[in-house]
């Protein structure tokens, strides 16, 4: 039998708080559940075992405090623990009743040896009595689904109440074998969800009466994740855009089409324009969610420079170079 160091598992300090080593427990959970590694079931659930475990022991401030007390000397306590069990199994021999006290518990058996005789954390209110989980997930759009907003139907992977536990993590004094003790199962939902136009990244939004089964339910929180744009940056409303332009509008001036959310516009470039020169399109940038005015539209003017010059052509890039140096063509 190995020491198990539940603090390494959950990726935390001796040190940290209750709440921090439950944070850390539901990111991991949520990483190594099997449902959410449909392409190696069988390792994730160990993974998820160790997980839960830790946290079974961590998660319990009884069982963390007799964690803690056992330090180098783990190994001198497993002999009196074993020399307890033994002497438990004679007396049941003789018709004696521990109940469920101890036992097989699906963790290890450093875990059953130390901390299945303590009693579990106290299971929580089943969902029919009370109000469900607000749930967090994250939703990612394209920026043309930001920019034009509108109801989109959406599938997402969600965190719920197990429904064989009811989110107690247990039965019959052992772990439950759908939610493996975390009292949460991973499930997949469709959703009818209405973007606001010019959501922007990291914000959330709010549908209610979707996130965890109780009485009532609890709210889905959707944290927005913009995809990159192969052609737009967005930098708060504005948008930023790079033109490629030939070098005669630069110089002598001209008429372009620009692209943009709305579709394409005409832009005069006045002559003389440097090249990456940032020009605006008021307007046409990201609309407000608040309803205020539009973002703009910045458009870089990237200069293209002729190639495969005709032989007519490059001597009258030589002349103009001649002109340009004050003297004679």
């Amino acid at each position: 039998m190995n020491y198990k160091d539940y603090y390494a598992t959950l990726g935390v300090s001796k040190s940290s708080t209750e709440k921090d080593i439950k944070s850390a427990y539901r990111k991991l959970a949520r990483k190594w559940h099997p449902d959410a590694n449909p392409d190696n079931p069988k390792a994730a659930e160990e993974k998820f075992k160790e997980i839960s475990e830790a946290y079974e022991v961590l998660g319990d401030a009884q069982k963390r405090k007799k964690y803690d007390l056992l330090g180098a000397d783990w190994q001198q306590a497993a002999q009196q623990a074993e020399q307890q069990q033994r002497y438990r199994t004679h007396f049941e021999t003789e018709g004696f009743d521990f109940g469920n006290i101890g036992g097989a518990s699906g963790f290890s058996d450093f875990f059953d040896l130390f901390f299945s005789g303590i009693g579990r954390r106290a299971s929580a209110p089943s969902s029919s009595a009370a109000r469900g989980q607000d749930i967090e997930s994250t939703v990612e759009l394209s920026l043309r689904d930001a920019y034009e907003g509108g109801r989109k139907s959406l599938s997402l992977q969600v965190e719920d109440v197990c429904p064989r536990c009811h989110g107690t993590g247990t039965q019959h004094g052992r772990l439950c074998s759908q939610c493996h003790g975390t009292g949460h199962v991973v499930v997949t939902k469709k959703f009818d969800v209405n973007i606001p136009r010019g959501v922007s990244e990291g914000q959330r939004i709010r549908l209610a009466g979707q996130g965890g089964s109780g009485s009532p339910n609890g709210d889905l929180y959707l944290v927005v994740h913009i995809l990159d744009d192969p052609n737009y940056q967005r930098k708060g409303n504005d948008l930023y855009v790079d033109l490629p332009v030939n070098i005669y509008d630069l110089v002598l001036g001209g008429e372009v089409n620009v692209p943009t959310m709305s579709g394409p516009v005409s832009m005069r470039i006045p002559e003389g324009t440097q090249n990456n020169r940032l020009l605006r399109l008021a307007g046409k940038g990201m609309p407000s969610v608040k309803g205020a005015s539009s973002g703009d539209q910045y458009v870089r003017l990237i200069g293209q420079l002729p190639q495969q010059l005709s032989e007519k052509e490059r001597n009258l890039f030589k002349e103009l170079a001649k002109l340009r140096n004050g003297k004679k063509p």
